[in-house]
């Protein structure tokens, strides 16, 4: 958003850092038998990216109905975006989109659509991937791996969207004139 100042003299408005939600899904971390670097590279990146405020973090196992009642409660608290790290692959214990479709109001397919595009070339396991991404109320929900390395490719192609995806869902921007 731009604001006048002046003659002619316009600068770009920023707003107050939105809210995030970091939700690592993993039954050894939720056990305490393995360390969230997950978690950890995802809080780095968002963080680094001046506009995002972690405001909430945890592990729980792989549980639908945990990963699900936690992703109720902190869109209910109003975090602007949710982060999941874990539970998006092909394994009897994975989840993670499960709980998420659960608990959305709309899905953003164009999201892990992107993604899914924008990792392939990197390595053909990308297709195997089921992430998912949505809105409940007014939070955004999106889906990540469980490998640190997949994580910072996952947020590397959704970092620059976030931001314009919140005031949208905040009725920031109401209008696209272009």
């Amino acid at each position: 958003m731009f604001g006048l100042i002046g003659p002619r003299i316009y600068v770009k408005i920023k707003f107050a850092m939105y809210t995030l939600g970091i939700l690592t899904v993993s039954d050894k971390g939720s056990a305490g038998l393995r360390e969230d670097i997950s978690g950890k590279v995802t809080r780095e990146m968002i963080v680094s990216t001046g506009n995002f405020q972690v405001v909430r973090y945890d592990i729980v196992p792989d549980e639908k109905e945990i990963i699900a009642g936690k992703l109720i409660n902190w869109s209910d608290e109003g975090i602007d975006v949710i982060l999941t790290n874990g539970g998006t692959g092909l394994a009897e214990r994975d989840v993670t989109p499960e709980a998420t479709l659960s608990v959305i109001e709309k899905e953003v397919p164009g999201i892990p659509e992107a993604i899914r595009i924008g990792t392939l070339n990197r390595t053909p396991m990308a297709m195997l991937s089921r992430a998912t991404a949505g809105i409940r109320k007014k939070t955004l929900i999106v889906n990540m791996p469980g490998s640190p390395k997949a994580v910072k490719e996952y947020i590397e192609i959704i970092a620059p969207v976030l931001p314009h995806a919140v005031e949208i869902l905040k009725g920031i921007v109401t209008e696209h004139k272009k």
